[in-house]
């Protein structure tokens, strides 16, 4: 049997993401417990705002392909976000629409959201989380007929939660963290 191939996507850009720390610090867990990890950013593959016009006339923008075959690459995804307004960033939700435009010759469009198991997780510095925005996420690719395990991550008073190598340092949080990467490589490696 292969390696399992792990694909981590941490949704804001920001420099000094609380997001995009949570993300390095599955990374590495992901690693420990044997996987091997793929961390990207969107910002290497930049796309318009979704369009169905747009795609009717120019076509999927190459970086939407890219994106969709690094996701096929790997047999399970955990997608990092930030909440914005009580929901998903446009960053995050814009890469989705346009993964879900793209259909290669010998599969049916959106067939890579359902051979894969997919993990959420959030960060924010407020009490929830960014329990809403996961909510918001899971419907979101539940839509596109993902699997989605049910343990997922919502990160509270982010800021603090980091230590000095940008591990967690709560004992709650690492176990929630824990449990999320080991369902998330288990359903992985059943899918396979």
């Amino acid at each position: 049997m292969s390696a399992l191939k792990i694909l981590v996507i941490p949704g804001s850009l920001r420099t000094g993401s609380l997001n995009a720390r949570l993300a390095a610090a599955a990374a590495y867990q992901f690693v420990q417990a044997g996987a091997d990890v793929t961390r990207i950013s969107l910002g290497d593959f930049p796309l318009p705002i979704y369009d169905g016009d747009l795609q009717t006339k120019s076509g999927v923008p190459k970086n939407a392909v890219n994106l969709k075959r690094m996701i096929g690459t790997h047999h399970g995804v955990l997608i990092v976000t930030p909440e914005y307004n009580s929901s998903v960033p446009p960053l995050v939700k814009n890469a989705i629409d346009w993964v879900t435009r793209v259909q290669d010759a010998h599969e049916s469009r959106g067939q890579v959201f359902r051979d894969r198991a997919f993990a959420i997780a959030a960060a924010s510095e407020g009490r929830l989380g960014g329990t809403r925005c996961l909510a918001a996420l899971r419907l979101i690719l539940s839509a596109c007929h993902a699997t989605v395990i049910p343990n997922q991550l919502a990160l509270s008073f982010a800021s603090e939660a980091y230590d000095d190598m940008d591990r967690l340092k709560q004992p709650a949080d690492i176990e929630a963290l824990n449990a999320m990467v080991r369902q998330l490589i288990e359903v992985s490696q059943h899918m396979m």
